[in-house]
């Protein structure tokens, strides 16, 4: 059985990490796996999909664009 020991630390000069826990058996064999955080400078705000809504070139800026092209469209199949 596999058993999943979560820690959080702060990485030390020169890349080291420590991880220390009472429920790791001494002498075992362990895989780590490490998710580094992004700093909050670096994260980006998050956009809503609606945000992307006309903003892609040859897009509609707003509905009564639509409905002139739509229009547009119709009246030349006549």
């Amino acid at each position: 059985m596999i058993q999943t020991v979560k820690a959080k630390t702060t990485v030390k000069p020169g890349g080291f990490i420590e991880v220390h826990s009472d429920e790791l058996p001494e002498g075992a064999t362990v895989e780590v796996i490490v998710l580094v955080e992004e700093p909050e400078e670096l994260k980006k705000p998050r956009k809503k999909l609606t945000d992307f809504i006309g903003a892609a070139k040859g897009s509609f800026a707003n509905v009564a664009e639509i409905d002139a092209y739509i229009r547009q469209e119709r009246d030349s199949w006549d």
